[in-house]
């Protein structure tokens, strides 16, 4: 693989636009090369007119061509590179190097390489000063983080020490007590630290506690390994108990408690988000780390390429200066992760480093062969159900039988839950590839733990072992005919479909690590927080399900089906009354806006947190479309002028405003002044037809609603596969909007370099003011 596609692939995404740009660095290379190549075809075809002529004159006929003149060794001295200091930043400096041989023929070329070379190391060298200047002070933060947690950690274990947290001076009387505790052992540990010394005299041990004094103020990152002064925790106000639908009532209520809790639970919660806090900052170290080591192999990989077009000898002066700088002589960064793995080795894995190094550094999920051969042996049998049932249904000319009706009426719905659940599933399948493809950051994102994430072939697995099982329910249902006697169809048979919908919500709420616990329980937590929303903070994993939701109307509808009809209904006759009663009517409307009556109630929760305008808008464009859906739903219910002239209006409304957004502000395109004509300035799919045809598609699939307003069916169709012919056309449209979304929000992400996520820390420090 050549350096520049190895760079691309392993540089951090978020941060693409302050990496060494090395593909223009090498586009200026191959300038210089074709007009050396230029320069030495002309100096040939001189030197063979000058031969010739000279032979002419002479008369020699066996003259041998002249021998070039050795070159000298002055391209030693080719570069001279300086480090200015920036005016008013102390410690910074700003390069520039001088080339010394710009009089010679295409030294304009060397010219512009050296000068976009100094602007790329420096771009580099600032970027890198800024990200160790922000992890400095996220350590220093850290420790104060750790030391109130070892203090926490004590008090709470030793139950001994009087501690009432509703007196100031009993709370004090115990700190200082317990300190005495803490201090003894701390004597203690310091002396069993001098009595390991072999051979040391006092003053041996003396100069090595010195050395040990001077590396730790060296670092000042994190606490050592000794106990933490308690007094820290009258300094400490802070609520760390997590977010509930409990706590944000009482926030609500302003009940909540901002004083440190003494007990085990909040020692737990405290130290999971400490936990936490720790693995992502070790993951931005590693990031950090990373980006120095591929930038310094860029700088050394393009000048060793300049020195071979141009034969000379400038790679060693610009990579003395690259070593010299920060980005390659600070090692910050480097002490900082071997303190935070010692760190939270000791306190986070019990001192087992093994343990502790393989929650900081995950393995990398491996591609496993058995995955790709079940699911092509799925898909293939998928396929050949498919064909099975097709051929079926024309042996037995099952469409023609009077049974056909009541299968549709009662059968159908019960299967296409699952016809629609895998047609959603292989679209997010399709958008994770394409994700991949394009290098959308999604797991990131999505806020995945790392190693955890679903990759396209394992969603396609789930998605064909799911539709196997749904198509061989539906072979075996395929019985028209009742049983004369019983008049009744074979209760085993009818049952299929609840079994297999209960053996999938098993399967889904199972807490065995076996199909993916830890996706499935990221799905089920997701899921909770749509259903107590506003109760939540708002995250884009939980309004992004929601979305998907607003797309799965139709499936919701017939999981209340599956309630009725097996709850109220015959289903040993394929009969059911839900339809004609009132209550299931009500609930028909009340099940299909409760996914965008979910989504309101998180616009206006991100309204009153973020206090962005922009989410009240996005809220009144969700009670608009939940208002459209309840008319079209009384329209089809009851039919009637009025009501169609209303469901048409406030459709019409909602599907400009749904538009608009998808487009807009969800996509970021449709942009007047942008590089890219009514597109956006960044775009990741190279083929700008794409974004095109995506915006067509979208705004003609935003009209299906029309089809039950205008009454529109095809003849050869049942009512019911009508309706789930639209349903699947808005699953594809959902599917089609997943990924420009997300790509629009990885540029979001590139345009902030945002690559890490923010974790809530569960201690806060304050300041005494009348100090």
């Amino acid at each position: 693989m050549k350096f520049g596609k190895e760079l691309a692939s392993q540089m951090v995404q978020e941060w693409g636009e302050a990496y060494m740009d090395y593909n223009f660095l090498k586009g200026v290379l191959k300038d210089i090369s074709r007009f050396q190549r230029r320069t030495a075809a002309t100096r040939k075809n001189s030197l063979k007119r000058r031969v010739s002529m000279y032979r002419a004159f002479s008369g020699l006929t066996n003259l041998g061509s002249p021998r070039g003149t050795p070159r000298s060794n002055h391209e030693d001295e080719v570069i001279l590179v300086n480090a200015v200091e920036q005016e008013g930043i102390i410690g910074a400096p700003q390069y520039q190097t001088v080339f010394l041989m710009s009089s010679e023929a295409g030294g304009e070329y060397d010219l512009v390489f050296f000068r976009r070379l100094d602007d790329e190391f420096n771009k580099v060298v600032r970027f890198y000063r800024e990200k160790v200047e922000e992890v400095r002070k996220e350590a220093d933060e850290l420790s104060k983080q750790m030391d109130a947690l070892i203090a926490l950690r004590f008090v709470v274990e030793k139950p001994s020490v009087p501690v009432d947290i509703n007196g100031a001076q009993t709370r004090d009387s115990a700190v200082i007590e317990a300190q005495s505790h803490m201090d003894a052992i701390q004597e203690i540990e310091m002396s069993g630290e001098e009595s390991v010394e072999d051979g040391g005299t006092s003053a041996g041990m003396d100069d090595q506690k010195n050395t040990r004094i001077i590396e730790e103020e060296k670092t000042n990152n994190f606490t050592d390994f000794r106990p933490a002064p308690l007094h820290v925790l009258n300094d400490v106000r802070v609520n760390i108990q997590p977010e509930t639908p409990i706590s944000t009532l009482k926030n609500i209520l302003k009940a909540s408690n901002s004083e440190l809790k003494y007990n085990r639970a909040e020692l737990r919660n405290a130290e999971e988000r400490l936990r936490t806090a720790f693995i992502e900052f070790y993951g931005k170290l590693r990031l950090l780390k990373s980006y120095c080591f591929l930038n310094t192999l860029a700088f050394s990989k393009i000048m060793k390429k300049y020195d071979k077009i141009t034969s000379r000898k400038a790679s060693r002066s610009y990579l003395e200066m690259v070593d010299k700088s920060n980005l390659g002589s600070s090692d910050e960064v480097s002490r900082l992760m071997e303190r935070t793995e010692a760190t939270f080795i000791k306190h986070f894995a019990n001192g087992n480093r093994r343990k502790g190094m393989s929650v900081l550094r995950p393995h990398v999920k491996r591609e496993k062969h058995r995955i790709a051969f079940f699911l092509g042996m799925f898909s293939g049998c998928s396929v050949a159900l498919v064909i099975a049932i097709i051929v079926l249904i024309r042996a037995r000319n099952l469409l023609q039988h009077k049974g056909s009706a009541k299968f549709m009426e009662n059968i159908f719905p019960l299967y296409s839950l699952f016809g629609f659940i895998v047609l959603h599933m292989i679209m997010y399948a399709g958008d994770i590839y394409f994700w991949r493809r394009y290098r959308i950051n999604y797991p990131f994102i999505f806020g995945f733990k790392q190693g955890t994430e679903l990759g396209y072939r394992q969603v396609l697995l789930i998605a064909s072992g799911l539709s196997v099982l749904a198509l061989a329910a539906v072979l075996s249902h395929l019985d028209m005919e009742m049983d004369p006697v019983t008049r009744s169809y074979n209760v085993l048979t009818e049952s299929v479909p609840l079994i297999l919908i209960s053996v999938l919500l098993i399967i889904t709420f199972c807490p065995l690590n076996i199909m993916y616990r830890s996706s499935r329980f990221f799905l089920i937590t997701c899921a909770w927080h749509c259903i107590c929303a506003p109760l939540f903070k708002v995250t884009l994993p939980d309004f992004f399900l929601a979305d998907q939701l607003t797309s799965q109307v139709q499936a919701i509808r017939s999981f209340e089906f599956y309630i009725c009809y097996y709850g109220w209904g015959n289903f040993r006759q394929r009969s059911n009354t839900c339809q004609d009663s009132d209550v299931y009517k009500l609930f028909y409307i009340i099940v299909a806006a409760i996914p965008f009556v979910v989504r309101l109630l998180q616009c206006l929760r991100r309204l009153f947190e973020e206090k962005d305008n922009s989410q009240g808008l996005n809220g009144l464009k969700y009670f608009t479309t939940v208002a459209a859906l309840v008319l079209r739903t009384l329209y089809e219910q009851k039919k009637g002028t009025a009501l169609r002239v209303l469901a048409a209006a406030f459709s019409g409304i909602t599907t400009i405003a749904n538009t608009y957004w998808d487009i807009v502000r969800d996509w970021g395109l449709l942009q007047r002044n942008s590089k890219n004509p009514w597109l956006r300035d960044k775009l990741l799919v190279p083929n700008k037809a794409v974004y095109f045809a995506a915006i067509v598609v979208n705004i003609i699939l935003r009209l299906l609603w029309m089809q039950l307003i205008l009454g529109f069916n095809l003849p050869f169709l049942h009512s019911k596969a009508t309706a789930a012919i639209v349903a699947c056309l808005e699953i594809i449209r959902r599917g089609i909007w997943n990924f420009f979304r997300l790509e629009n929000e990885h540029l979001n992400n590139v345009g902030k370099y945002r690559a890490f996520k923010s974790v809530p820390l569960p201690f806060n420090h304050e300041v005494d003011k009348s100090m």
